[in-house]
């Protein structure tokens, strides 16, 4: 693989107009591509294989045009003090309001609070339901707004209105936290490199592959059925590695002038060596993007695809675009060790010195190996003690902050008409294969009524066909808690004898429902997605590194990182710890999709440090250097960059804990954390421990292995080989 990519990079540098013109015309097409297509709303959700989903599959049958799965907000009205809102003036104000709601062409029905009993017994508070068509992930903007604008016209009639419900549910913006992150990404690159020209490449191509990626998403959104939150993971995660690619190849390139090579032949040499742990490292990404399909969930399985073509792309760019650019470049990116003249006065590299901070630390840890090991086990193990309390759950507006309009009226509707009136249970009742139909929905009803932990249970309401009923069931606690958790699996438990009794079947669904239900199907994929993507990642590192404990050392490492991360999370957003300074308002479960995705993108992310870091290990061992100096000489030219790369990617994550948005915050704090512990404890300390204990036992392969896998030749041995390495070289000057 280093020579077919070493000639790669060779003819993107001679011909670099080329390859220039062709990344500029996909991107242009893409573009054009995504300004033409239609305007794509946010993406159907449903969650196959749970009987949520199931019981709204049957009511889209049973009950044609109900839009079971529709989107719901509830306006709540609070009447000014001293009044209630069955004054003559405060109904006027609110049927006028409904009138408005009825009135937008994705609205399926507008319940009027007076008609629909829906006054708190004070007086004080009143709500009118509203139920659309389309489910709140595909609620066009334009719905949003008219909501929003009725509230509003009610407020000017003295009332104090907020709105809840999941019709307001909206991706959330971000283009300011990616800003910060690549606002900082641009401070360490020139910190690194000491060049704007330098600093500003990997910068280019990364944006230049997000564009293409995101802009392909846009024109597909529509027939692929893809959202917004599609293209934002994609941004993100475009991003990230496309920076960390591209940062990789132009430091090997920089390294390879120092050497005295001439620049294209250091441009080959860095894509065949530092392109072959590109291309390695995209990989590890791409099968932890992909493997989210085995969580069966349509919108986060075309989330992780897309998102993994981006990775694509951005592996693609580095291999080609990159040396074309430093073919165009020339002279203005200096060899390593020596700064431009803006940053550095044009200073030359220097021969000889003090070794680098990579080569110091490395040294001490090949001289103190265990105690850096014990070190950083016990401490990440520390940090991964509070993962044992881990609670899981999805976010309701209860846990959205104070200042929000879902909160206010969440909290409204607790103190008119309880906490569990925030998250109604739905019942269908299936009585089609019943003799009596009416008695099995009585039935049902009545053995409800007999379980604790319930308020209110509506009387069954039938069908047309008189065959299926729904009945409504109000807990006591709020959706979130545990104990409403148990009151859903109690009716559930009663499904067994309603259907020895009656012949009928019995379905728990609404939102509170369909939540729990994504839970457990999410805790349930955890050991399968992670056995899936940590086995075919160690398959792939076994090919790269030709060794058995390298391979083993690295999934370990990366899931003491997770573990930790869990931990930190829970710690923080399930605990309260730091909550003050994170500006946590609500703690509560932590959200059911974090475990899973913070395995999907950290071990992508932890797996390019682990390739990048030790396949230069490697190369110096292969090249005949002992095992302990191959370590250093691995830090020497990797850790600098490796650090680099780690700062930015927690800049880029960091961006997003300042989000108002309770989920974001935490999938921002969890990321930034995780790559914390796996690059700075396990990358940098743990695992130069563990091949300075393992010595030349970590490069051990069995020989009948070592003749079964292909040769990739990450280490660029082939090169010194096919090539003369002194042949070709001449003297770089400033």
């Amino acid at each position: 693989m280093a020579s077919y990519l070493y000639k790669l990079g060779r003819f993107a540098f001679r011909r670099r107009h080329f390859v220039a013109l062709l990344w500029v015309a996909l991107l242009t097409l893409a573009g054009v591509g995504a300004a033409s297509a239609p305007p794509a709303g946010n993406s159907s959700f449903s969650i196959p294989g749970t009987e949520a989903q199931r019981a709204f599959d049957l009511l889209e049958q049973r009950f044609p045009g109900m839009s079971a799965d529709g989107a719901t907000a509830r306006v709540v009205f609070k009447a000014p003090e001293g009044q209630k809102m069955t004054d003559a003036g405060n109904k006027a104000a609110v049927e006028k309001t409904v009138k408005e709601l009825g009135s937008g062409s994705e609205v399926a029905s507008v319940a009027d609070p007076y008609t629909g009993k829906a006054v708190s017994r004070d007086g004080t508070i009143a709500y009118a339901s509203v139920k659309y068509k389309v489910s709140g992930m595909e609620l066009e903007d334009s719905s949003r707004d008219a909501l929003k604008e009725s509230a509003a016209h009610a407020r000017d009639a003295g009332l104090s209105v907020e709105i809840g419900g999941d019709a307001l549910t909206a991706a959330p913006e971000t283009g300011s936290s990616e800003v910060i992150g690549i606002a900082i990404a641009a401070v360490v690159l020139v910190i690194t490199f000491g060049s704007l020209i330098a600093a500003g490449l990997p910068l280019l191509t990364a944006i230049i592959g997000v564009g293409i990626g995101v802009s392909a998403i846009t024109a597909l959104a529509t027939p692929l059925d893809l959202g917004s939150t599609t293209s934002t993971l994609a941004t993100m995660i475009g991003l990230a590695v496309g920076i960390d690619y591209a940062l990789f190849i132009v430091s090997r390139y920089r390294a390879e002038l120092a050497e005295g090579r001439d620049r294209e032949e250091a441009a080959g040499r860095a894509v065949g060596t530092a392109g072959s742990a590109v291309v390695f490292a995209g990989l590890t990404v791409v099968i932890a993007l992909v493997g989210l399909s085995v969580v069966n969930i349509p919108m986060l399985t075309k989330m992780g695809v897309a998102a993994a073509g981006t990775v694509a792309i951005a592996v693609l760019i580095a291999l080609t675009m990159i040396p074309a650019l430093l073919g165009y470049a020339g002279r203005t990116v200096k060899p390593a060790g020596e700064k431009s003249r803006l940053l550095g006065g044009g200073r030359a590299a220097k021969k000889a010195g003090r070794p680098n901070m990579g080569t110091r630390w490395a040294s001490f840890v090949v001289r103190r190996p265990v105690t850096v090991l014990l070190l950083g086990v016990v401490g990440l193990g520390a940090a991964a003690v509070p993962a044992a309390s881990l609670e899981l759950g999805l976010p309701d507006d209860g846990s959205q902050p104070v200042s929000t309009t879902q909160r206010r009226a969440y909290d409204l509707l607790s103190d008119g008409f309880g906490p569990g009136f925030n998250g109604p249970l739905m019942v269908v009742v299936d009585a089609k294969g019943s003799a009596d139909k009416k008695a099995a929905f009585a039935k049902v009803g009545d053995e409800i009524k007999g379980l604790k932990d319930v308020v209110t249970v509506t009387p069954p309401a039938p069908n047309k066909a008189g065959d299926t009923a729904i009945i409504t069931v109000v807990p006591k606690s709020q959706p979130s808690s545990a104990t409403t958790e148990d009151l859903v699996h109690a009716i559930r438990g009663k499904s067994a004898s309603i259907a020895s009794a009656t012949d009928a079947k019995l379905l728990v669904t609404g939102a509170t429902a369909m939540n729990i239900d994504v839970s457990q199907k999410l805790n349930d994929a955890l050991l399968p997605y992670l056995a899936l993507v940590v086995g075919l990642a160690f398959l792939l590192l076994i090919v790269v590194f030709r060794s058995i404990l390298v391979p083993l050392k690295a999934a370990l490492g990366f899931l003491l990182s997770v573990l930790a991360a869990l931990g930190a999370v829970v710690a923080v957003f399930q605990w309260g710890w730091l909550s003050g300074l994170m500006n946590v308002e609500q703690t509560g479960p932590v959200m059911s999709m974090m475990p899973i995705f913070m395995v999907g993108v950290v071990f992508g992310l932890a797996m390019d440090y682990e390739v990048f870091l030790v396949t230069r290990m490697r190369e110096a061992y292969v090249h005949g250097e002992n095992p302990g100096q191959a370590v250093v000489t691995g830090f020497r030219y990797s850790a600098r960059v490796v650090t680099a790369a780690a700062v930015i990617m927690i800049a880029v994550f960091s961006g997003f804990i300042g989000s108002s948005e309770a989920m974001i915050k935490m999938i921002g704090f969890g990321l930034a954390i995780a790559v914390f512990f796996d690059a700075f404890i396990v990358r940098m300390a743990v695992v130069p421990a563990v091949l300075a204990l393992l010595g030349r036992r970590a490069w051990w392969l069995p020989a009948w292995l070592d003749r079964a896998l292909p040769n990739v030749d990450v280490e660029g041995e082939g090169l010194r080989t096919d090539s003369d390495p002194d042949g070709d070289r001449e003297l770089v000057s400033a």
